[in-house]
């Protein structure tokens, strides 16, 4: 006979094997996005630091990798998948501690199956991979230290604890994944202010320890910018959308409304309509219900949940008025928010189970069946027109589908290797550059089996390339310049290039295919003799 608590546990078992496989099946045929190329030069160039972002993402991108001794686009993958997995359960132990294991259940369902945390959190190596496993992290310590059972303490006394100390040291490991960290300590803090129950813990020994925990845990980040002129925070703060100086200075920007409806919809679009709309529903109730008379737990509880959330999810949003919004930047927030909406699901399923049932049961099966198909197009083409289907002759030619983007790493290696003149000319070349930072991902990925010549950037955008290649050391030597079409039609761009070298000529074109059709050109230049840096 099994005890009633394990058979309450064989659901969340099972929702997070099954999410685990089918993340498995899209790590394995999703082809590596340009950031995540990107990310595994970090892995190749182990520092402290990065100019764009923390430690922590060459980490769990390097990990697969290092592990297998193999690189694609599955490997190099192979962190998150594990790491996602626990958070997922981790989201699930902080709801049930917050609420109980029906409520849990539901937060654990809802956030397997919002799509953007699933690609983004769950499959893609991103630096939000581990920021998502310490910010769970942190807010189940929280719930701890804040709500912890009623037996072992008083409801109405609190007392700060060690936790606090601890905290400090997730928050940091939360920095070192993403900036974002930063936020939810504020966050934390701000919850603290404003309940007066747990204002004590601001002036806690404990908290002060956790303060010298959490800055000697950050080493790492402020050591590397401490050699290199503080430039990860001024990119990042003020840096990150400077112009090209070659070019016109754009227009002075001025706040648009209308750009911060088109990210609120947006990131409903992301977190899928049927899941977005209801994690906006429920901040709002919750934001409401903190003007009640009432002073009960579950208030202070909806309180700390809407303090490490809001000032994400709301703060991108109003931000989007003004400046560029990536698509991840305000999830973290969701995925605390998903507590709220596992809440008040358990709340409307007392009233309708059946309708509970249907809209969970109904954007699963939409989301997983549109991931499917997506993700089968990638790999064959079925939409591509033409493709070698017999039933079916597509619908978008491949210069106009933004799929082929995303480039096969595997096959682009199979096609240099089979490239008598390419591997003739790897032989004689001291350096390999391109003209966009994350193609010199997905060409490391590719030759990384068989060479370990340096790539490089020469671009206004260098990124982490002008600290990982010293260009003053490739000065006289030979190198190949490797770009795709796009780039390669760009006449002015050939044209800039050839003044640093005393001669650059197109030797190979190497063809990306599928479905019978080419999809993408990667073109091959020798420079013979670098003549200077790259200005």
């Amino acid at each position: 006979m099994y005890k009633k608590s394990q058979l309450s546990f064989q659901p969340v078992i099972l929702i997070l094997i099954i999410g685990l496989i089918f993340r498995t099946v899209m790590a394995l045929y999703l082809y590596p996005g340009y950031d995540e190329a990107y990310y595994y030069l970090y892995s190749q160039n182990l520092d402290w630091s990065y100019f764009d972002h923390p430690v922590f993402v060459a980490l769990t991108t390097g990990f697969g990798v290092w592990l297998t001794g193999e690189v694609n686009q599955f490997t190099i993958r192979l962190g998150t998948l594990l790491l996602y997995t626990a958070s997922l359960f981790i989201l699930y132990l902080t709801s049930k501690k917050l609420f109980n294991h029906d409520t849990a259940l539901l937060t654990l369902i809802i956030a397997s199956i919002i799509p953007i945390f699933q690609v983004a959190f769950g499959v893609l190596t991103l630096p939000d991979v581990p920021l998502i496993f310490f910010w769970s992290l942190s807010i189940l310590l929280l719930v701890d230290e804040f709500f912890p059972p009623s037996v072992s303490k008083e409801k109405d006394n609190y007392t700060p604890s060690y936790r606090l100390a601890i905290l400090g040291i997730l928050i940091a490991l939360a920095c070192l994944s993403k900036y974002h960290g930063f936020i939810l300590g504020l966050g934390i803090i701000g919850f603290c202010g404003s309940c007066q129950k747990y204002r004590c813990a601001l002036t806690s020994p404990w908290l002060w320890l956790g303060v010298g925990l959490f800055l000697l845990t950050l080493f790492p980040l402020w050591y590397w910018n401490l050699q290199h002129d503080w430039i990860s925070f001024r990119f990042q703060l003020s840096g990150r959308f400077q112009p090209n100086p070659n070019l016109p200075p754009p227009p002075p920007k001025i706040y648009n409304p209308l750009d911060v409806v088109v990210v609120f919809l947006s990131g409903i679009g992301y977190l899928f309509p049927t899941l977005g709309f209801p994690l906006w529903l429920v901040s709002y109730q919750a934001v409401v219900n903190q003007f009640s008379w009432a002073n009960t737990e579950l208030k202070t509880k909806q309180l700390l949940i809407l303090w490490v959330s809001l000032p994400l999810t709301v703060g991108f949003t109003l931000l989007g008025g003004i400046t560029q919004i990536l698509p991840t930047w305000s999830m973290p927030g969701f995925w605390g928010l998903c507590l709220l909406l596992g809440y008040y699901s358990y709340y409307w399923q007392q009233k309708s189970p059946r309708l509970i049932k249907n809209w969970l049961l109904g954007s699963g099966l939409f989301i997983y069946t549109l991931f499917l198909v997506i993700l089968l197009h990638i790999n064959t083409g079925i939409f591509q027109k033409p493709n070698q289907l017999p039933f079916f002759n597509g619908l978008v030619a491949p210069e106009n589908d933004p799929s082929t983007e995303l480039i096969d790493v595997v096959q682009l290696r199979e096609n240099l290797l089979a490239s008598p003149v390419f591997m003739d000319a790897l032989g004689n070349s001291s350096f390999i550059f391109t003209n966009a930072y994350y193609l010199g991902g997905y060409i490391s990925m590719a030759i990384t089996p068989f060479s370990n010549l340096p790539v490089t950037c020469f671009s206004h955008d260098k990124r982490g390339f002008t600290f990982w290649t010293s260009e003053e050391k490739l000065i006289g030597k030979d190198g190949l310049y490797i770009t795709m079409k796009r780039f390669a039609d760009l006449k002015q761009l050939n044209q800039e290039y050839q003044q640093y070298f005393d001669s650059l000529e197109e030797i190979a074109q190497i063809p990306l295919k599928r479905a019978g059709q080419v999809t993408e050109i990667f073109y091959i230049y020798q420079g013979k003799n670098l003549l200077k840096t790259y200005q």
